[in-house]
């Protein structure tokens, strides 16, 4: 049996991953009293008169919304929000299991960008931060850069900026491995959606400076009178040497390769047209854009995928958790570009020089450092941009 079909029989027996359990015991009328009706009446009331109150007074501090409009679900497209319902429960698990939030999803009926902004608004108080997830692109960009205005809370795509923190540390370790420098590298990123334009932001503001962003059409390029959207704004932050073309053409002499994209769109040969000791992260899921073997058949040094089964995975949950708690442990306002560069730096430092090799350059999800460092990180870039409130 299949690990999708273990999955389904696990799902219909747990009946739901996550549940709400009470901290407080309520097993006399004192205490009844003290929890509830009279007497919860004085934090009410200590919380109208101070809202920031309602972090010290109630579970607030340590609460997360994961939001979904159940557009972008994993690999599956547009299934709606009741079927992203399993995803959404899986990364409240998630949040609970790597780094002791408590996350509450919501899944929102509405693929309209002012319905979903006034539904997550109306609800942020409840919450000390917000998790977007499976957002589609280009609508996403919106969602989250309207939130971040109207909420006094962090919002973070994780889609886009967990992601981004992840590759970002490891194009760090790969180019130690092979002896080059970020700020030296070429590098192509095939996929110009929320995730891809925010890996290449992440490694541009870490020092990178010939990125080159591939569609469908072809490398995305200042002065094409084509592009629309985010894809104007990219064009005028990347792309230096002006190149133009498939990905063919613009990946010849490029060290480093990222695919969020399409299974198979990355061929040997493209591969043996690159620099020497080419890295590949192909990070498409469930079929990335190149197998590893044909990868390092055709040259590549070091390899990375989105899978498990493969080494150099490229895995989300080595971000999320981490950022989150350091942002609700020091109670800060945003999740800012530094924040993320922090956080991308110091999952990168945890492989130490006599550990880092092709097949290991980032930490597992399970290294018990992961969390402590990548939200002390957070935290320290917080306080240091002063949008922290502890």
């Amino acid at each position: 049996m299949d690990i999708r079909k273990r999955s389904l029989e696990k799902h219909y027996e747990w009946r739901g991953k996550i549940s709400i359990a009470s901290s407080v015991e309520v097993k006399d009328m004192e205490a009844l009293a003290l929890a509830y009706t009279p007497g919860v009446a004085e934090p009410c009331l200590e919380i109208q008169k101070d809202i920031e109150k309602s972090y010290e007074l109630t579970r607030r501090w340590n609460t997360v919304a994961v939001v979904t409009d159940g557009t972008a679900i994993l690999g599956l497209g547009d299934i709606g929000p009741e079927a992203g319902m399993p995803v959404m429960e899986g990364k409240c698990l998630l949040f609970h299991e790597f780094a002791g939030i408590d996350a509450v999803p919501i899944c929102i009926k509405s693929k309209d960008v002012d319905e979903i902004v006034r539904t997550v608004e109306l609800i942020s108080g409840s919450f000390g931060g917000i998790n977007l997830e499976d957002i589609s692109a280009p609508r996403c960009f919106e969602v989250e850069r309207r939130l971040k205005e109207v909420c006094d809370i962090p919002v973070f795509h994780d889609d886009q900026h967990g992601t981004a923190i992840i590759a970002g540390a490891a194009v760090r370790n790969a180019l130690r491995v092979v002896g080059k420098k970020l700020g030296e590298a070429r590098i192509v990123i095939n996929g110009a959606g929320s995730a891809g334009i925010a890996i290449g932001r992440l490694i541009m503001a870490a020092g990178a400076t010939d990125v080159v962003f591939v569609d469908r059409f072809g490398a995305i390029c200042d002065g094409d009178p084509t592009l629309t959207g985010e894809h104007v704004k990219i064009a005028k932050e990347s792309n230096p040497r002006r190149l133009r073309g498939s990905l063919a053409d613009v990946i010849r002499g490029s060290d480093v390769f990222i695919g969020v994209s399409a299974p198979g769109v990355l061929k040997p040969e493209m591969v043996r047209s690159m620099a020497e000791d080419p890295v590949i992260f192909a990070i498409a899921n469930p079929t990335p854009e190149i197998m590893p073997d044909e990868a390092k058949a055709a040259g590549a040094a070091v390899v990375g995928t989105g899978r498990s089964d493969f080494p150099n995975q490229i895995n989300n949950v080595l971000a999320f958790p981490g950022v989150f708690r350091g942002a609700l442990d020091c109670r800060a306002s945003d999740i800012t570009e530094d924040m993320k560069l922090a956080a991308s730096s110091a999952l990168a430092a945890l492989v130490a020089d006599d550990e880092l090799s092709a097949e290991y350059i980032l930490p597992t999800p399970f290294d018990p450092r992961v969390v402590p460092a990548v939200s002390k990180a957070v935290a320290d870039a917080a306080r240091k941009a002063g949008i922290a409130k502890k």
